[in-house]
């Protein structure tokens, strides 16, 4: 499944929200680097209501971009909390972690995934913060639907990633 079918702009009703949100689906069986060690960075989340784990800005965040008509979200991570996360892992993570580009906006960060969608959403804003993205952890590619199926069965977890 491709980067864009992994990324929407939806509700979510298990969270009882009606305003759209940027939902990205997150495999923790991927082989991609980037995304595994995504699944390593969800760990250090602190859980709120169940199922829903809070990341600090530090460990994980996401940078919403937008180009003409295509919206894209950026997740990072600094370079003290990978070097941290992967002291003492020699598995295929370590070994592609060259290949993570480095964030242009910030050449402390490392971009561990980059998605992007059509469409003419913007992100809402409060009190200057943009909307945190949500990222659903479930194994395996899956359709929205079946995303938050998994979601309310409890079979995946919800992330709330700070947003710039």
């Amino acid at each position: 499944m491709d980067d864009s079918a992994r990324m929407w702009i939806t509700t979510v009703p298990a969270l009882d929200a009606e305003d759209p949100v940027v939902l990205l689906g997150h495999d923790h069986t991927s082989e991609s680097p980037g995304e595994r060690v995504v699944s390593l960075l969800l760990d250090r989340g602190h859980e709120g209501e169940e199922g829903v784990f809070y990341l600090l800005p530090f460990d994980l965040s996401a940078r919403y971009e937008r180009t003409g008509d295509r919206l894209a979200v950026v997740l990072s991570t600094s370079r003290q909390v990978l070097a941290h996360e992967l002291a003492d892992r020699s598995d295929l993570v370590r070994e592609h972690l060259p290949d993570l580009p480095v964030d242009a906006a910030d050449d402390d960060r490392v971009i561990l995934l980059r998605r992007e969608i059509l469409t003419d959403f913007v992100p809402a804003e409060q009190d200057g913060q943009k909307q945190p993205v949500l990222l659903v952890d479930h194994d395996g590619s899956a359709s929205l639907t079946e995303v938050l199926t998994l979601f309310d069965k409890g079979e995946a977890g919800l992330a709330v990633l700070n947003a710039d």
